[in-house]
């Protein structure tokens, strides 16, 4: 074992009652670059989407201008930038190539001015032509930023899929109220990236600047979990923690593994997770349940399929005053994906018609939220529960609030947990 990736598993009970039914552990299983590769700068590919349509104009079209030109100050010749603009119609503005003249592609940008309507899926068809351009292995990234609705939505997540398959992850940012959330989820999640919200203006220079620095600390790449359990232990579901919180499935590989993809690993920050196991009856006494294995890669380094390893081991015992015992930290992280799975599921609810049980989850994610110092995101989410009871429906930002600052609770400081 190399010793690239640094891996540690922490339980949320370090006791289970000894009883006759089954019972739910959770393991917080943190997935961390080592030092070993906190120096690899990774050469990046990136071309910026951007929306330049009527609506985007004043501070957001300047704002876009600053952003983007601020953005490509860490890069260098090794790097490979693209600008495409769009409207209604779609032009290329900065062609594919190294980023060796700062003063001319900033010339380039501040050239920028809002007319039209707006079009995404020819600009992703000529994004990804762009990037493709380069063949040398750059991490590749797609940043799309759009404030409307668009036509041919269908058509935009076939440019997804294409750009997923092609490994050219879309980070999808909308900004102000009027676009499409679940078109730009939809399209992250097919080209394994992510999508975001961003409020205000003077926000997107910093999500810029992060996509780009993000791209450029992926020195791990082609990760994969793999789950090795023994008989009586069934996965229920792994949750990604940090960055954001969401449910990465997995895929049965044996009888007893499963496999989740991770992909790329950033240093500085790595994955965290949360896997929730449904453990059968046992008697007292300490089990050796599986084993948690990360295969992955370190192209900068030429290494391919690396591992590091750990196994899960759970205590079961009769005695109360143990089994009360719990591990604060991770039952926080707990806490906030039970408070996450209440907004996903109220917002189900709010679809489907079912007012009244959109409401009772939300109440009930107020409470976690609170208990969890979250006040902020409760806040805002005790304002919907006013519109829902009032209007039957939520204002648009409020909605895009709750599914996306609803994913960022968990913060690297909950992961201050004291090593074992």
């Amino acid at each position: 074992m190399a010793g690239e990736v640094n891996l540690r598993a922490t339980l949320a009970r370090p006791y289970l009652a000894a009883t006759t039914t089954p019972q739910v552990a959770y393991a917080l299983l943190e997935v961390q670059p080592s030092e070993v590769v906190a120096q690899v700068r990774m050469p990046v590919n990136v071309c910026f989407v951007l929306d330049r349509s009527g609506s985007m104009k004043g501070e957001k079209i300047d704002r876009v201008r600053q952003a983007t030109a601020l953005a490509v100050d860490g890069l260098d010749a090794q790097d490979i930038v693209a600008v495409v603009i769009f409207d209604h119609r779609t032009e290329v503005l900065v062609p594919a190539g190294p980023m060796s003249d700062r003063r001319v592609f900033k010339e380039r940008i501040a050239r920028i001015r809002d007319s039209g309507g707006t079009k995404i899926a020819p600009a992703l068809d000529k994004a990804i032509i762009e990037i493709q351009k380069d063949r040398r292995g750059a991490i590749r990234r797609l940043v799309l930023l759009t404030d409307g609705q668009t036509e041919n939505e269908d058509e935009c997540l076939r440019r997804a899929e294409d750009a997923g398959r092609l490994g050219i992850p879309l980070t999808a940012l909308g900004i102000g109220k009027d676009w499409n959330e679940d078109l730009l989820i939809d399209m992250a999640n097919r080209s394994g990236g992510t999508a975001d919200y961003i409020a205000q203006p003077d926000a997107i220079t910093a999500f810029f600047q992060k996509t780009v620095q993000t791209a450029q600390k992926a020195a791990i790449q082609n990760a994969n979990l793999n789950l090795r359990l023994v008989s009586g232990i069934t996965p229920r579901a792994v949750w990604q923690v940090t960055p954001l919180i969401n449910n990465l499935g997995y895929k049965p590989i044996s009888d007893r593994d499963v496999s989740v993809t991770l992909g790329e690993l950033e240093t500085g920050q790595g994955r965290t997770l949360l896997v929730e196991l449904l453990v059968d009856p046992r008697s007292a006494g300490s089990y050796r349940v599986g084993q948690a294995e990360v295969v992955y890669d370190v192209p900068a380094l030429g290494r391919i399929g690396e591992k590091a390893k750990v196994d899960l081991l759970l205590t079961f015992t009769a005695d109360q005053s143990q089994q009360a015992q719990v591990n604060p930290g991770v039952m926080n992280i707990v806490e906030k994906v039970s408070a996450f799975k209440l907004q996903t599921r109220a917002l189900q609810d709010l679809a489907e018609g079912d007012v009244q049980g959109a409401t009772q989850k939300l109440k009930s994610a107020v409470t976690r939220l609170l208990s969890q110092g979250e006040t902020e995101l409760a806040e805002t989410m005790q304002q919907e529960i006013t519109n829902l009871e009032q209007s039957g429906q939520l204002s648009s930002e409020g909605q895009k609030t709750i599914k996306f600052q609803g994913r960022k609770t968990v913060r690297l400081s909950d992961l201050d947990l004291p090593k074992e």
